[in-house]
């Protein structure tokens, strides 16, 4: 007996292997359900559902018993808390932001009413639906002579407004095809007055456009973005676990430019060009590809990184990886957001067409040119997102959740720096391909959270990658409004560079140590998937971590505050 009683003990004490996996792969799926159906993002009732949701997350999280976990658990558990406790902030954020805005749509409750009602499935009343809709355009067609008659509104809210007016737009035209054709009576009530409240919005959000932001119909090259403040990128710094104030990346970025400089002038004097290394950039964009020609470019660039890995035993690269990736080219459309190589399994080639004006191809000839893309193949492909996409799908996919492009820009930019530590630039040419894209992400931290704090505006943004950089107008110009578009976090563009420092770092103290090869180095961070660099190191290292962790590694100083 007293065998059972002391086994059933060890039975209830013993961790429970993958408990916050579990917990993890719930949420995903319960957060997936509540966001189709909450699907509206300024919507209250979502607010205070996810609010709820969120909150109950967290606390059967810290319910838990810490010092009863597995050791991936505990690292799971850290990294889940860091983000349920990053998505209520954003909760608070997101109101505050919601706040400024919704002055500029007051007819806002009147349409997500109208979606409420359907989503919790009440019996629609199509005569008094009649009425609300006849309110409501004259609502808008009031508010739209008033922002014409004021012209003081902030840009930057105006074009939050706009996108905002398009999203009740197409909430409003989801409610009404739902019911129309369906409901006779509906359509008979509803038609007239929906299609005239349809033209109001149009028309609003054109007006906020057109006469407040400054950008013309059709025109896609303008760029607005919209600046979060300090206090939001503070909230994403959390995150991310960079215990580095906004201030300082700024500096970090700069020491990191002036050292590209350095190293540029050295290869600009091995071309001839003595220390005006601009010159000898301009020379490299001379040696670009003829037309027809980029795909193969593409492909030996490729071959030639894979070579170089095998050669120096740095990774393990899965057959079917070697295999499957693919080459696809970038339509003229895509390029004016996306003016450089785009990959993963598919690696999207950037190159002039047909259609293109001349000064619009010989800019991007001269942007992907051979030494400047033989730069990045890699950072796409192997051993770059490609590999680190192939590998995230087969080991520990449930921290997917936690994936930010800190994890994947990070570990691609980093590659480009172990390679050229390892000698992969074998020219100076090379060298200048490689530090131009280096400048380029040390800029991309200046330039962005430079934006963010609202210190430079998107033309002060171009004009520094020219200037300083050395990138073609036109491109510079698609980067940034890649860099300030609303489908890009506020920090993507510092991931690079900073987790870029943070994977070199831990390469440092455990490879140059002698503690783990590069090939077991690289494994291993593949093998933990997408988690902040500092609880990939926790797990190297095998350190005892809390349940109040955070985080404390000062990477670029090189020590632990």
């Amino acid at each position: 007996m007293r065998i059972l009683a002391l086994l059933a003990i060890l039975i209830v004490t013993a961790p429970k292997a993958q408990e916050i996996e579990k917990a993890i792969v719930t949420y995903n799926a319960d957060n997936g359900s509540l966001t189709r159906a909450y699907s509206f993002p300024q919507s209250p009732q979502r607010e205070q559902r996810m609010r709820r949701f969120l909150a109950a997350t967290l606390a059967s999280l810290e319910a838990k018993a810490f010092d009863r976990l597995t050791p991936p658990d505990k690292i799971d558990y850290i990294a889940f808390k860091n983000y349920l406790e990053h998505e209520l902030r954003q909760l608070d954020l997101d109101s505050v932001a919601w706040s400024e805005t919704k002055p500029l749509v007051p007819f806002f409750n009147s349409i997500i009413e109208l979606e409420e009602a359907k989503r919790t499935m009440q019996p629609v009343e199509a005569a008094k639906a009649a009425i609300t809709l006849e309110k409501l355009e004259k609502n808008v067609d009031d508010e739209r002579k008033a922002v014409e008659a004021d012209k003081t509104s902030k840009k930057t809210l105006a074009n939050r407004a706009a996108r905002t007016v398009d999203s009740l737009r197409d909430s409003l035209r989801d409610w009404f095809e739902f019911y129309n054709g369906y409901d006779p009576l509906f359509t008979w009530w509803t038609e007239t007055p929906y299609k005239a409240a349809d033209q109001a919005l149009d028309a609003y959000a054109k007006t906020l456009r057109e006469k407040i932001v400054g950008i013309k119909s059709g025109d896609e090259t303008a760029i607005v973005g919209d600046p979060i403040g300090s206090d939001a990128l503070l909230s994403e710094l959390a995150y991310e676990m960079i215990p580095y104030k906004p201030k300082e990346l700024i500096d970090i970025a700069n020491k990191e430019f002036a050292w590209c400089e350095a190293e540029m002038k050295k290869a600009s004097r091995e071309m001839g060009f003595g220390d005006d290394w601009k010159k000898a950039l301009e020379k490299v964009k001379t040696m670009h590809v003829e037309p027809g020609k980029q795909p193969d470019l593409v492909r030996d660039l490729a071959l030639e990184a894979i070579a170089f890995l095998d050669e120096h035993d740095l990774v393990t690269i899965p057959e079917l990886c070697r295999e499957t990736w693919r080459r696809e080219m970038m339509s003229p459309r895509q390029q004016l957001v996306s003016p450089f190589f785009l990959g993963g399994e598919v690696i999207h080639i950037a190159y002039p067409t047909n259609t293109m004006s001349h000064e619009a191809k010989m800019m991007s000839m001269r942007g992907n040119n051979i030494h400047f893309a033989r730069a990045t193949v890699h950072h796409e492909l192997i051993p770059g997102h490609h590999l680190d996409g192939f590998m995230s799908e087969r080991h520990r996919p449930y921290r997917s959740l936690f994936w930010t492009p800190f994890h994947g820009e990070g570990w691609a930019l980093y590659w480009e720096m172990l390679l050229w530590d390892l000698g992969f630039a074998k020219s100076p040419e090379n060298k200048v391909g490689m530090l131009f894209w280096r400048m380029h992400r040390c800029a991309r931290i200046i330039f962005s959270l430079g934006f963010h704090l609202e210190q430079m505006t998107p033309q002060q943004c171009i004009d520094f990658l020219v200037d300083r950089v050395g990138h073609e107008r036109a491109n510079a110009e698609a980067e940034v409004r890649r860099s300030l578009s609303s489908a890009y976090g506020p920090l993507y563009q510092c991931a690079y560079m900073l987790c870029g420092l943070q994977f070199r770092a831990l390469h440092t103290e455990m490879v140059g140590s002698g503690k783990m090869t590069n090939r077991q180095f690289h494994d291993a961070i593949l093998h933990e998937n997408s988690l902040p660099v500092e609880l990939v190191r926790a797990i190297l290292r095998k350190d005892r971590v809390t349940k109040d962790f955070r985080s404390s590694w000062r990477f670029y100083e090189g020590k632990q505050e």
